[in-house]
């Protein structure tokens, strides 16, 4: 096994205009979103070892709701919350150790970079979604790209609302 990481965009949030960006709240269909994204990682037989969230709000809520179904706590790590690198996502990584798997929940664009940096891939991220990169030192395969609506199939639910 090799070291895998994990990267999780938060899901439906409130307007811009709704209150301060960092406060923001997920909506109902965020909320599912995130849940479901738990669910369907652990279908699938993911076991995830560490998992680090953006602060904000609707990050954070989004880490609780989908760790509650995959059994590990989530960790607030402030770079998270903007600016999140490639460099950052590795360091991630490294300190959680060989064959570890490891879930980071933030924000686009940053997450997507961290794809195209470590895969060379460009994705379209969407909220809610999931991409899995297997790692190899500093380079890294896509190993899964998976909308909420892909999501919610895995485990048989719908997003709809």
């Amino acid at each position: 096994m090799s070291q895998q990481l994990w990267l999780l965009r938060h899901g439906e949030a409130e307007r811009h205009d709704a209150r301060p960006d960092a406060q923001r709240r997920l909506t109902r269909r965020g909320e599912r979103q995130s849940a479901t994204a738990g669910r369907a990682l652990a279908a699938l037989g993911l076991v995830v070892h560490d998992a680090f969230t953006s602060p904000k709000v609707r990050a954070l809520n989004t880490a609780r709701l989908a760790c509650a179904a995959l059994g590990v706590e989530p960790v607030e790590h402030a770079e998270l919350g903007e600016g999140f690198d490639v460099r950052e996502a590795l360091t991630l990584v490294a300190a959680a150790g060989p064959d570890r798997r490891v879930l980071l929940v933030g924000h686009n664009p940053d997450l997507a970079q961290v794809v195209h940096d470590l895969t060379g891939a460009r994705i379209n991220l969407k909220k809610g979604g999931v991409a899995g990169i297997a790692l190899d030192g500093s380079r890294g395969e896509l190993l899964a790209l998976l909308r909420p609506r892909e999501l919610a199939a895995i485990t048989g639910g719908y997003l709809k609302g």
